[in-house]
């Protein structure tokens, strides 16, 4: 039972207490990390003077006068051997206090054994901190799936593949930002507490500030501020945004996420078509070396150019319905019934979001990509700029990436009538039920009118990237602590060694 192995640890941890050592020190001596003795193995062996490595105990193995033992750091493995003829009788027993798990401070020389195994003799050994609880047994111990993720630091500590992904996640963070600031742009940061949830057609959370006694937002995109900053003086900024949508959960959507915007003045959407290429060829060769990968026996080739494709063209080929001649919310939700396609909530929604949601149902998850998509309606983009030869489109693109949108960028609206319209539009389809359209934001309004320059603005998933590039099936493998339904007490029992 696990009580009792907790009271088992608590007897043993009274041990080091009465033997007046203080079982959770501030700090260790350690000179090494496992990585650099394995490195330099060969010429610590030859040396005369001793090291100290410090780590967790992941493995023992006692044989009489001999004990065996594996510690861990974040570097790597080694093997340490314990002999009771070099540690003293008194010193030898002591350790059977130590369990698997106590993180332990090893002094010694290194040697190869017979079997050629790298490892050290320890001459010395101080205990750097106890633990009450057994760790799981390596994946059998994880009986609930879901518990890697309610406990991410045991799937780490035992799931040496969960540590490399969110290894790559660091580097493919630091290869975006390096791209970014290559060319001159500014990391920023803007406000995670809005008044307006602004800056993207989606559902809010909601909270209250108490001591100014108003309701708050937690943002949906960092959009409107990152402009209001181009209209300040900058040209080129970007922030790597947390942000949050009270929408469903799947395997490729999460409540709060991280998002990278950028926005680049005196450029258009078909420049950033081309930066979007650059971007991905630059990240993936730093990160993965090449620029074709395979996701969950998919192969998708990033070399470019990349294909692509109108809204319209996409909704015709995959169900015959034409977007220009069902040109409304009534006539496309009649065509959508001819075809006996079922979109939920079709009578709330406007034409854009009608739309979307039939592209979504007949034709994202055909993608594989990369696929530039473009030629958005108007309604579904209403801080995007008109389409100069069809003012019912905007100058928009996503990129679609097996099944999924990655990336959606556009040249942006800078004409503040023309965003003040669309903004009255968009509280009209509000008011008439579309909880995802986009609230009027007086505040931004009066930013645009003080003059914006032409510009080009870019958004992606940094989670969505991430699952991809470290093929990981579910997007919460891709971020350290997902929000997870509280699960009942007996479900996070998990196998004792």
């Amino acid at each position: 039972m696990l009580k009792d192995i907790i009271q088992n640890r608590k007897e043993k941890l009274a041990k080091f207490y009465q033997a007046k050592i203080n079982p959770y020190p501030d700090s260790s001596d350690r000179t090494h990390t496992v990585q650099q003795v394995l490195d330099d193995f060969l010429a610590l062996e030859k040396e005369e003077g001793e090291i100290i490595l410090a780590g967790r105990i992941m493995s023992i193995r006692a044989h009489g006068g001999s004990t065996f033992l594996h510690l861990e750091d974040e570097s790597g493995r080694i093997q340490a051997y314990l002999k009771q003829d070099l540690l003293s009788e008194e010193k030898y027993k002591f350790f059977k206090n130590f369990d698997l798990g106590d993180f332990a401070e090893l002094r010694g020389r290194v040697f190869t054994t017979a079997r050629g195994e790298k490892t050290l003799l320890v001459s010395d050994y101080h205990l750097l901190s106890k633990t009450l609880r057994p760790l799981p047994e390596k994946w059998k111990g994880l009986r609930d799936p879901e518990l890697r993720f309610r406990k991410r630091y045991l799937d780490l500590l035992i799931n040496g593949k969960a540590r490399e992904r969110f290894r790559k996640r660091a580097e493919i963070c630091d290869a975006l930002r390096d791209f970014l600031t290559d060319r001159g742009f500014l990391e920023v940061e803007t406000p995670v507490l809005q008044i307006k949830a602004s800056g993207a057609l989606a559902r809010p959370f909601a909270t209250r500030h108490e001591a100014l006694g108003i309701p708050l937002y937690l943002r949906i995109a960092p959009e409107t501020y990152l402009k209001r900053l181009i209209v300040g003086g900058f040209e080129k900024v970007f922030e790597m945004a947390r942000v949050f949508r009270n929408e469903g959960m799947d395997a490729s959507h999460l409540q709060d996420f991280t998002m990278l915007e950028f926005y680049w003045a005196y450029k258009n959407y078909e420049f950033l078509m081309e930066q979007t290429e650059e971007l991905f060829a630059y990240a993936l060769k730093h990160v993965i070396g090449k620029l074709a990968i395979t996701y969950q026996g998919k192969n998708i080739d990033f070399t470019p150019p990349w294909p692509r494709k109108t809204f319209r063209e996409l909704i015709l080929e995959d169900c015959g319905i034409d977007l220009e001649r069902a040109d409304t919310a009534g006539k496309l939700r009649t065509a959508i019934k001819e075809k006996k396609i079922i979109v939920e909530n079709s009578e709330r929604l406007g034409f854009g979001n009608l739309a979307d949601q039939l592209y979504k149902k007949v034709s994202r998850e055909k993608i594989i990509g990369p696929l530039f998509l473009t030629g958005h309606p108007i309604e579904l983009s209403p801080l995007a700029r008109k389409n100069d030869q069809n003012p019912r489109l905007v100058d928009r693109f996503q990129l679609v990436i097996l099944g999924s949108e990655l990336v959606n960028a556009y040249s942006e609206l800078v004409d503040p009538i023309d965003q003040r319209g669309r903004f009255e539009e968009q509280a009209k389809a509000r008011e008439s039920g579309d909880s995802e359209a986009h609230v009027m934001d007086e505040e931004y309004v009066q930013a645009m009118e003080y003059g914006m320059p032409p510009m080009a603005g870019w958004g992606m998933g940094v989670d969505r990237l991430v699952m991809l590039l470290t093929d990981a099936p579910s997007i919460r493998e891709a971020v350290f602590f997902p929000l997870m339904r509280p699960l009942n007490k007996n479900k996070l029992a998990f196998s004792k060694k």
